[in-house]
């Protein structure tokens, strides 16, 4: 058969019917229609006569209830969704009468849409729709936006667009029922110069007077064709047919062309309302900075810790009395210490003595940590002079008023000098020669500075400062940890023989480091978890705001569904938004986790050691929340009906 016999829009029997609860309600009942390729047909029909409907159907935007379309021959009901935009994208154009323009997009934007959907390149999309708006008037408006046109320009941006793909069928439903009488001739001027061209026009109106601009009126009652002025045969175009079946597959843009679109779409939609996009950034900048900073603080404690603990050893266990009362404890004496130094596995056995005092250099006056001991403090703590020279046997039998001055002490008592030794110094107003200076072993586990001490031989301090030898504790240094437990139930025994009870307590330097580690290890994960949770809310409030997009823009879904986004499409769009949105939360919470560890070592001196392993981490969780919090939106809206979606306020 000849092409020009064969309907370019064919339909038999078309019902629509709709149900709300219990009632239903019968748009079409029937209809038969035919439209061929180049008319200039009129739909016409009062307010509720289905002709909407009929347009929808027409457009497949909708589908009929029962009966059969076929658009070029084709039976469009074996079409999946994704095969009906597809179809609308490259054979279709849709002129609205309240326009449906994208509010964030230039005019140039949203005549290049429908070719962003059909995977045209970039180049190709810039020139053809600046070509369209230049030849609808519109050349030095193309980059306002749509709130920025008179009614009359958007309508004209609106005809651009449907002619972008080609537009062999152009839909224009109430195409001047929004414009004064100037702008609404003007846009029938337009359509019959289309008309003219070749396309086909399908013009829906209740108006008889614009319905007179085609050249055929069809008129439709009660969901029925009433009456059809006939076709004028001699007029169809016999190109357009062909058009529209060549296309009617369509394309898919390349992946990297469809994500650059969807990125700059959303963009652009996060700009719509700035306030709301950063209160919704507010739950992810928070994790993430916790995150970072966290385990940037973590990590510099950690070397802090470890750097403590190689400079004073792990290799040693304390021996300490359980009472101060000697009805409950015997008090530890040197000689204990001498008896657990014979024992097998024990390198070292320092007795000490811990006292306050006051030192005086000048007009300088200290507080500081006596140590009363003897030489095997060096071996034990490994612990020895940096300036200087420790104190010999001979003051430690004979009581000699020396000692040695902690780093911190030497520096604040002697600021100019760089070696004390041989100066004096007053401990409790007792004159005492400086031998040396320790090495500076920084602060302990606790932050308590080590270097505020001075180290003094045991019966130095007993005779001279504090009238008693009864020792504070025993450190007993291990020649091999692995045998530590053996090592330590040979000291209790050897203690309960020498004193006929268990009046002492045994700590082992391990074990507190082990039990420091732990609680450190515990509070990273409380941080953690508080970080973690901090990004829940976050990845929650995005998927709260992107439901509330999708029902804002419930209109511009409709739109993009009408001029062929695939399902993938208006999916991918949202889901990019999400994206973005978390991707810019983590990117400014990775800076202000920064922040504040600089801000950490600056004003608190912390130890602050940043992880770039760390960081990626944040930033790749709060974008993986982001997508799993953006999915159940973006899903929403990709599933919109594009005829409800297209009919929200």
């Amino acid at each position: 058969m000849n092409a020009s016999h064969v309907p370019l829009i064919d339909l038999t029997g078309i019902c629509r019917s709709y149900r709300s609860g219990d009632v239903v309600t019968r748009a079409l009942r029937g209809v038969e229609l035919s439209i061929y390729s180049g008319e200039f047909v009129a739909i016409v029909g009062a307010s509720g006569s289905g002709k909407s409907t009929l347009m929808n159907i027409i457009g497949l935007i909708d589908r009929p209830t029962q009966g059969i379309y076929r658009f070029a021959g084709q039976d469009v009901a074996g079409l999946d969704r994704d095969g009906l935009a597809a179809l609308r994208r490259n054979s279709f154009g849709f002129i609205f009468q309240q326009y449906h323009l994208i509010s964030t997009v230039s005019a140039l934007g949203n005549v290049e849409m429908p070719a962003v959907h059909a995977g045209a390149p970039r180049a190709y999309r810039h020139r053809r729709a600046s070509a369209l708006l230049a030849r609808l008037g519109l050349a030095t408006r193309m980059f306002n936006r749509p709130s920025q046109l008179s009614g009359g320009q958007q309508q004209r941006v609106s005809i651009a667009r449907s002619l972008m793909n080609g537009g062999a069928v152009i839909l224009a439903d109430e195409p001047t029922g929004a414009l004064d009488s100037k702008s609404g001739t003007e846009v029938l001027g337009i359509l019959k110069e289309l008309a003219g061209a070749g396309h086909t026009i399908i013009l829906i109106t209740h108006d008889s007077n614009v319905a007179a601009a085609a050249e055929r009126i069809i008129r439709i009652e009660d969901g029925l064709i009433a009456s059809d002025s006939g076709r004028d045969a001699g007029r169809v175009p016999r190109s357009s047919v062909a058009v529209a079946a060549r296309h009617a597959n369509g394309t898919s843009p390349p992946l990297w062309a469809w994500l650059e679109e969807a990125a700059r779409s959303a963009f652009a939609a996060l700009a719509v309302n700035p306030v709301r996009t950063a209160l919704t950034l507010s739950g992810i900048v928070i994790g993430v900075a916790s995150v970072v900073a966290m385990m940037a603080i973590g990590r510099g404690a950690q070397a802090s810790f470890m750097e403590r603990a190689s400079a004073i050893g792990t290799n040693w266990l304390v021996v300490s009395r359980a009472g101060e009362s000697a009805v409950t404890s015997m008090p530890l004496t040197l000689a204990d210490a001498e008896a657990i130094k014979d024992l097998a596995n024990v390198s070292g056995s320092m007795p000490a003595l811990w006292e306050a005092g006051i030192l005086r250099h000048a007009n300088t006056d200290m507080n500081a940590e006596v140590i009363a001991t003897t030489a095997e403090f060096r071996t034990v703590h490994n612990w020895d002079t940096a300036k200087g020279m420790f104190f010999t046997k001979e003051d430690e039998i004979s009581g000699n008023a020396v000692m040695l001055l902690g780093a911190t002490l030497a520096l604040k008592l002697f600021p100019n000098i760089a070696d004390p030794s041989g100066s004096h110094v007053l401990v409790n107003n007792i004159p005492f020669l400086v031998t040396g200076v320790l090495e500076s072993k920084g602060l302990s586990e606790k932050g308590m500075d080590r270097d505020n001490n001075v180290v003094m031989p045991l019966r130095t301090a007993a005779m001279r400062l504090y009238g008693k030898d009864e020792l504070s504790e025993i450190v007993v240094s291990i020649a091999d940890m692995s045998r530590l437990q053996q090592t330590k139930d040979a000291i209790k025994s050897l203690l309960i023989r020498r004193h006929g009870r268990e009046d002492f307590w045994l700590h082992d330097a391990a074990s507190a480091f082990r039990k420091a580690e732990d609680e450190r290890r515990s509070s990273n994960l409380l941080l953690g978890a508080i970080a973690a949770i901090s990004m829940l809310v976050g990845g929650i409030g995005i998927m709260n705001i992107m439901l509330i997009t999708v029902a804002e823009r419930t209109r511009e879904i409709g739109v993009r569904a009408a001029i062929g986004a695939r399902t993938a499409d208006i999916l991918g769009q949202f889901l990019t938004e999400a994206i973005v949105l978390s991707a810019i939360g983590g990117v400014f919470g990775l800076l202000l986790g920064v922040l504040i560890g600089i801000a950490a070592a600056t004003l608190f001196g912390m130890t602050v050691i940043f992880s770039i392993t760390a960081a990626i981490g944040a930033v790749t969780g709060a974008v993986v929340m982001g997508t799993l919090f953006g999915f159940m939106p973006a899903f929403r809206a990709a599933r919109l009906d594009p005829v409800v979606a297209l009919s929200s306020q």
